[in-house]
């Protein structure tokens, strides 16, 4: 009996540190897709002349590295038929704009040419009403212990607003993001609010609010969903395909991931008391 029992013991040891084992899987990796970052933004009362257009390709799961796209054709036109020429930064995987001329309610076609194919979209440049004050509360949270920090803004009347947020923090490396539009609030003032309950005195705070279109609303909105919005950013890799607006107008089955959006936005940095 002392014998089987001293087997049964190795047999459970045994097992046990097997199971610390790394087994890599052997996932099958597809046909690389162009991804597309181009979210054009002017600061209110900005220019608005400088812009970057980003463009990568996927890579496989376990690839640590990014693969940038280069000798792309990247050109942005207005409804007037006016070129901007966005020019490849070596290396880089950006392509950039130095002379571009945002204009509120004005529509821009992107055009993408690269190995081969094509892809377009086409998007409104959406306006933002501005950051009238933010206003701190220390007793906030479900504990009511956390610090928390409101923007308030007064949405405009009688217009339909879509509007996107995005709080980043001295503390934090990455941004939160979340969407919002004004269906109960519509012609009053209202607020983004902090989603960082680790919130502390002296700690600095960018504030952005972006005006958005409808359909980047519903695309960003399954986006923060996916990624959640614990600072991980909805710009890390999902573990899902979300379509975009951009389609490939050569091979319309390989569609790129990514979206194109034009937005003006207002800004404050705030430093928590």
């Amino acid at each position: 009996m002392k014998n089987i029992y001293c087997f049964s013991v190795l047999v459970l040891i045994f097992f046990l540190f097997s199971c610390e084992e790394v087994i890599p899987l052997n996932l099958e990796t597809g046909n690389p897709k162009l991804v597309i970052e181009a979210a054009l933004t002017m600061k209110k009362g900005s220019l608005g002349n400088a812009q970057k257009i980003k463009l990568s390709t996927t890579t496989s799961y376990y690839s640590t590295s990014t693969s940038i796209v280069k000798g792309a054709t990247v050109v942005v036109q207005n409804s007037n038929n006016q070129s901007f020429i966005f020019v490849e930064a070596p290396n880089t995987g950006e392509y950039r704009c130095t002379n571009f001329v945002p204009v509120i309610g004005e529509t821009y076609r992107l055009t993408i040419r690269y190995n081969g194919e094509t892809y377009t979209a086409q998007e409104v440049m959406q306006a933002v009403t501005e950051i009238v004050k933010v206003v701190q509360n220390n007793s906030g949270g479900f504990g009511g212990k956390d610090i928390e920090l409101k923007a308030h803004y007064i949405d405009p009347a009688n217009v339909k607003n879509f509007y996107l947020y995005r709080y980043t923090y001295s503390s934090q490396v990455t941004s939160n993001y979340y969407t919002d539009e004004d269906v109960f609030f519509n012609g009053n003032e209202f607020f983004s609010i902090s989603q960082n309950d680790k919130i502390k005195s002296g700690d600095k705070v960018e504030i952005n609010h972006y005006g958005i279109s409808k359909t980047y609303f519903n695309y960003m909105s399954v986006l923060v969903s996916i990624a959640g919005n614990g600072g991980g950013g909805p710009f890390q890799s999902p573990p899902a395909t979300v379509r975009g607006n951009i389609i490939n107008t050569t091979q319309e089955e390989n569609f790129p991931l990514g979206y194109f959006s034009i937005s003006e936005y207002d800004s404050v940095n705030y430093t928590v008391k």
